[in-house]
């Protein structure tokens, strides 16, 4: 084998020697420039959702055509506008978002019953104790979302403006003894079959609605299982889901 030159086996020592040299650097150095840069982009991000012009153009017109009838109003940037109105505004309110705001997509409606759950939490394993009896959950203060409230039922719906790209969610309290509201049909016929969920589900009555019959459960039916209070009797029989109800796949059982 013939011998490799001395100034050959010199470079190749020198560039060994600078290859370690900038390995044992890079790991300190190289770190910081991409802190910096991620600090940057995650600044940047903040400064773009920190506001929404879009919602805050709507909210000024809502609050035009609402005045003293708009009593809470919410922006969470990037995902849309929340207003609260008296439940004897809540079809005035859905006739200015779709006449001032053009919010001519009626996207759904429904209830929320935001009283904490006399059952406690609801078991989902077989380890989860079954609480016979409802708990004394009186003391457990009612917390609202987006908007607040005063009451234990409140209607919600949301409507959307495609040429201002801008979603509305209008919340109304219902009272408690008499949970009732005005059909929204006239302004948004598509809000026929959510309202009659509604009134099955949470029993909430919609005045001037064509047709409130039952959706889901039988005409004679007692009780409104989406309302807090009621007792999901399955879940008080077994554990739910149920882990011995899960069915074995083909060939398992061999």
């Amino acid at each position: 084998m013939a011998e490799i030159p001395e100034h050959l086996l010199k470079r190749a020592q020198a560039a060994r020697e600078k290859a370690e040299s900038q390995t044992q650097v890079e790991p300190d150095d190289s770190p910081a420039p991409q802190k910096n840069d991620d600090a940057q982009t995650v600044a940047t991000e903040e400064e773009v959702v920190a506001t929404d012009e879009h919602a805050e153009a709507a909210l000024t017109v809502l609050e035009q055509g609402l005045g003293s009838k708009l009593l809470v109003s919410h922006i969470a940037p990037g995902r849309g506008l929340w207003i609260r109105v008296g439940i004897e505004d809540w079809r005035f309110a859905a006739k200015v978002a779709r006449e001032d705001l053009d919010c001519k997509f009626f996207d759904w409606l429904s209830a929320i019953d935001w009283m904490p759950s006399p059952y406690g939490r609801e078991h989902e394993t077989e380890q989860d104790k079954l609480n016979e009896e409802p708990e004394d959950n009186n003391q457990e203060e009612i917390i609202w979302g987006y908007t607040g409230g005063e009451t234990r039922f409140q209607l919600i719906c949301r409507v959307y403006s495609i040429s201002r790209k801008i979603g509305v969610m209008i919340k109304a309290d219902l009272p408690d003894s008499d949970p009732r509201a005005l059909s929204l049909i006239p302004i948004y016929p598509g809000a026929n079959w959510h309202e009659r969920e509604a009134r099955e589900m949470f029993g909430v009555t919609f005045d001037e609605h064509p047709d409130l019959r039952n959706i889901y459960l039988p005409g004679d039916f007692e009780g409104h299982p989406l309302r807090k209070d009621y007792p999901l009797l399955s879940r008080r029989m077994k554990p739910w889901p149920g882990i011995v109800d899960v069915e074995l796949l083909p060939g398992d059982d061999e």
